[in-house]
């Protein structure tokens, strides 16, 4: 068994197509680290492979939970351990950088959720969670992404349960490093929106409104969790006269691009990505050729 292969960037750069091309040539198989692609159903909006793409390589950590179950880091790191010892060649690939952090630097000792708090803080608007993060622990401020309420609430209930600054227990991350490259996937600003354009048209001309329709009436509204996942959002919010069609297809694509920069600085900070610069209009295959012989993966 080699050791494993870590591929990461921004939404829409192409990670899943580069990552099946490489397995193709390593005889790998694909451990997804998507946060949502977790949930049956979520196909359209998380970009989820496809079923002819998932026959042709094994794919691991999709459709693993239903809408009425939660899903943490920590069930994270457990299925996806277990995935990779049983494969020759583990390719993790994906955008979210807390799934990653868990895998390759530990979860910390942060305390469980607690339920009762946890529903207490949901109440709060976003501004009053985010003054009182602040006031308690201006370094997890200053770095948190300020626009997501379950980070922003998880971060105030560890504070709250354990008494310890939220960024105290996430510098432990920080002591261990991987035992194999961390492969970060960049590219040309206005190529990558181009990309995000198209990827959002698409997702809406696929259906995305119906299968967000469907999901609603599987629980998608109540898992605090998924009815936050990008698109979903906004065509929940669609669905409930707050916005036009139009006016969601353009929101999308804003907030894509907003949390395109966020996951390329996210992992900038956290992560110790060894850079790859994929052109405009390069290929996957060309890509993966590249990455495995700078890398040195054969």
């Amino acid at each position: 068994m080699k050791p494993p292969i870590y591929l990461c960037g921004p939404t829409a750069i192409g990670k899943s197509a580069i990552a099946l091309e490489l397995a193709s040539r390593l005889g790998g198989e694909i451990i997804s680290v998507d946060s949502m692609q977790v949930y049956r159903g979520m196909d359209i909006g998380t970009a989820k492979p496809t079923p002819a793409e998932r026959n042709a390589i094994p794919h691991h950590l999709i459709d693993v939970a239903t809408l009425t179950e939660t899903f943490d880091a920590a069930q994270f790191v457990r299925l996806a351990k277990n995935a990779e010892r049983t494969i020759n060649v583990p390719i993790y690939c994906g955008g979210t950088g807390l799934c990653f952090n868990a895998l390759l630097q530990g979860l910390g000792d942060a305390p469980a959720s607690d339920p009762q708090l946890r529903a207490e803080l949901e109440r709060l608007p976003l501004h009053d969670l985010l003054e009182e993060l602040k006031i308690k622990d201006a370094a997890t401020f200053a770095t948190i992404d300020q626009k997501n309420p379950r980070r922003v609430i998880r971060a105030i209930e560890v504070i709250r349960v354990s008494g310890r600054l939220f960024s105290e227990q996430r510098s432990q991350w920080t002591q261990t490093q991987p035992s194999s490259a961390v492969i970060g996937l960049d590219c040309d600003r206005v190529w990558l929106h181009g990309r995000i354009e198209q990827r959002v048209d698409e997702m809406f001309a696929q259906g995305l409104v119906a299968e967000t329709l469907a999901l609603l009436d599987q629980g998608l509204r109540e898992n605090r969790t998924a009815s936050q996942a990008l698109g979903y959002k906004q065509v929940i919010e669609h669905l409930d006269g707050k916005s036009s069609l139009r006016e969601t297809v353009e929101l999308v694509k804003l907030r894509t691009r907003q949390f395109a920069k966020r996951q390329l600085t996210w992992f900038r900070r956290q992560l110790p990505c060894q850079w790859f610069q994929v052109a405009a209009g390069q290929s996957p295959r060309e890509v993966a050729d590249r990455l495995i012989d700078i890398h040195k993966l054969v």
